[in-house]
């Protein structure tokens, strides 16, 4: 139940994974019901009026909560468990709840945009590169922000450069090194409790297995994969994945 004076609370999101996938998750975790807006980022409803109108940047997801709006997945997730009643998301003990803002910084920030690359082309591009050029032109030119217009052409055009992709598997590689070191030491990203550190990591990491096989897997990196299975039991996983609406959601295979 919210503390504030709103009861309408809707998320526009596209499918549970990366970034729209963290908000999905802390929402069910903490039982908070929400009304859900599917906004299909493959026919670029994030950049029609009607959506821009709420979140001018047409980046996903939003949250709406009354009438406030927010943005960007990780600070969101921290509205939620401090807006909303219901099991937290945040350590209580500073340093944990510094790791987990660390985490956070750490995996948006520095392997993020090396994942979002290599999915995009792994997964996003092939699903749009049957489409009429002259549409996807236009389409992209209707993208609000510069570097997002960059970044799509680059991803349906296949026209990231063999340095781009180089530093961005090293990127990943140096991440997965230390979510794999740190899941050594203790069981969750930010300590001893379930936290918005592993929501916000498995759902940007979800995919490896499937985009980066020889990275990602049970002999290399066994504690990640009995991590990522462990979050992935979780019912809000579950409750999360029943709103996709793609194949994209079929690389989470592994985890049965």
């Amino acid at each position: 139940m919210s503390r504030g004076i709103w009861n309408v609370l809707t998320l526009y999101h596209w499918e549970p994974n990366a970034n729209s996938g963290k908000p999905m998750l802390a929402l069910y975790e903490k039982g908070v019901g929400f009304e859900s807006r599917y906004v299909d980022m493959l026919s670029f409803e994030q950049h029609r009026p009607e959506y821009l109108r709420i979140n001018p940047q047409g980046t996903l997801p939003t949250l709406v909560h009354g009438e406030l709006v927010f943005t960007e997945s990780t600070a969101i997730m921290e509205y939620i468990d401090e807006a909303f009643e219901g099991p937290p998301l945040r350590p209580s003990h500073p340093r944990e709840r510094w790791l987990m803002r660390w985490w956070g910084r750490f995996l948006d920030q520095f392997v993020g945009p090396s994942i979002s690359m290599l999915g995009w082309s792994t997964f996003v591009a092939p699903a749009l590169r049957h489409r009429d050029p002259r549409e996807l032109a236009a389409a992209i030119e209707r993208i609000p922000l510069a570097e997002r217009r960059i970044a799509w052409s680059k991803a349906i055009h296949n026209t990231f450069s063999p340095q781009e992709l180089a530093e961005s598997r090293e990127r990943i590689a140096l991440g997965v090194r230390a979510v794999e070191q740190t899941l050594g030491a203790q069981p969750w990203l930010a300590g001893a409790r379930y936290s918005l550190a592993d929501i916000g990591g498995f759902n940007l990491m979800l995919g490896l297995p499937a985009m980066q096989p020889e990275l990602v897997n049970e002999s290399r990196t066994p504690r990640i994969m009995e991590w990522l299975r462990r979050i992935g039991a979780r019912p809000a996983v579950r409750k999360a994945v029943a709103l996709g609406r793609t194949p994209i959601m079929q690389r989470l295979a592994f985890l049965e």
